[in-house]
């Protein structure tokens, strides 16, 4: 587990995490196809709420996102990552650590998630956001970090919830959502301290002791 006293300057971010059926690590070139696949298959599950979601997406223009997540992970500016099947020749959704233009020193990310639609509703989501967590708060320096849902997104407001993610407000009339119509965005949240006092926090701990 990362100190937090760490000096920002010296960390260089996990890459990887192998979790029990899926894989979380970061964009690489050449993943493109992969996302592409995944992107094109769940745009109608995905066009609701994801602004950046497109029909007809071509292998080029996932190649070149790739790359740019690549980049700007390897300069710590934003950290996308991708949830793969376990041999990591599929796609099953996105995630990541994302600053938001703030810097790393803040220690504090928003985690966005988006879930492949073979996979949605299975509990994949919820899973994946658990693992965030623990990675977060245990291999990466953060000391806050949230999550944003619009107002009528139910699925995703309880894949908080269940993660063990705290509502701290809801900002009204905030943004748009996909019809033009304006929509609420409720707010969670979860400090370090909050989530090592937790039943998750506390295993995933004693788990860390154990390998060592």
């Amino acid at each position: 587990m990362l100190e937090p006293d760490l000096n920002i300057d010296e960390f260089f971010p996990p890459e990887r995490r192998i979790c029990e059926g899926f894989v979380l690590r970061c964009w690489r070139p050449g993943d493109g196809p992969l996302l592409q696949d995944a992107s094109n298959a769940s745009y109608l599950h995905l066009k609701r709420f994801m602004h950046w979601a497109r029909p007809d997406q071509t292998t080029l223009e996932n190649e070149k996102l790739v790359r740019m997540f690549r980049a700007h992970f390897l300069l710590s500016e934003d950290f996308a990552l991708g949830v793969f099947s376990p041999d990591e020749r599929r796609v099953l959704g996105g995630t990541g650590f994302h600053l938001s233009k703030r810097p790393i020193s803040k220690r504090s990310a928003e985690i966005g998630m988006w879930i492949r639609s073979s996979g949605a509703g299975l509990g994949l989501g919820t899973r994946v956001l658990r693992e965030m967590l623990a990675w977060g708060f245990t291999q990466w320096p953060w000391m806050r970090l949230s999550w944003r849902a619009s107002e009528n997104n139910l699925a995703s407001r309880r894949t908080a919830e269940k993660a063990g993610m705290l509502q701290e407000g809801v900002f009204q009339c905030d943004d748009y959502d996909a019809e033009g119509n304006r929509c609420s965005t409720v707010v969670y949240g979860l400090t370090r301290e909050q989530w090592m006092s937790s039943g998750d926090g506390v295993c995933e701990i004693k788990t860390e002791s154990l390998g060592d």
